[in-house]
């Protein structure tokens, strides 16, 4: 499996096409989320900016089995413009050192039986490109059933508070530090000094 991440702008056209069309499989044909930018099955919405950055990771056989997108939180992004409530009255963050994880997904949509080590690969790859922007946290919005995942990745996650039913779904916004437990978990221990 190979993992990349790069700002939107240095991706090719191809590759954005098929990084939206796997997003459309895993998001809207896979999970059934209503997503309103998601149309000629293509998941993209009116954070794929210029200034996004996306992690992909491919199989073996080039096909996509995995993504992610970083957000700075100096912008306008997800938690902020379509879920605050999340953050329940809590200050939306606004800062340098805070990015926003987004469309996360480690499906290997060509293998049945997922391999589990994908999700840490991505996470890894995110979490090796936010500390390259400065990023010091994460902060992101997913269903509860991801508790299950970040507790096996054994990463240092909190939420920043109860979850909350929107669209049928329950979901919360939650934190992860990029500390010394967390790159331990991914096997980072590498970049430990640049944190």
């Amino acid at each position: 499996m190979q993992v990349s991440y790069s700002l939107a702008t240095k991706l090719s056209e191809i590759d954005i096409q098929h990084l939206y069309a796997y997003r459309y499989a895993v998001f809207v044909e896979r999970l059934r989320w209503a997503l309103p930018g998601a149309q000629n099955g293509l998941e993209i919405d009116q954070f794929d900016r210029p200034d996004t950055i996306h992690v992909m990771a491919r199989n073996e056989g080039g096909h996509i089995c995995g993504c992610a997108r970083l957000l700075p939180t100096v912008r306008p992004y997800l938690l902020s413009e379509v879920f605050p409530q999340l953050m329940h009255g809590e200050p939306l963050p606004a800062s340098d050192d805070i990015w926003e994880l987004s469309r996360f997904s480690a499906s290997d949509l060509s293998n049945v039986a997922s391999p589990t080590w994908i999700c840490r690969e991505v996470m890894a790859a995110t979490v090796t490109c936010a500390i390259e922007v400065g990023a010091k946290r994460l902060i992101a919005v997913t269903s509860k059933g991801v508790e299950r995942i970040l507790g096996r990745l054994g990463i240092n996650w909190q939420p920043a508070g109860s979850s909350m039913r929107i669209d049928g779904q329950a979901l919360f916004a939650f934190w992860v530090e990029i500390d010394e437990k967390t790159m331990n978990a991914l096997g980072l221990c590498n970049l430990l000094s640049e944190v």
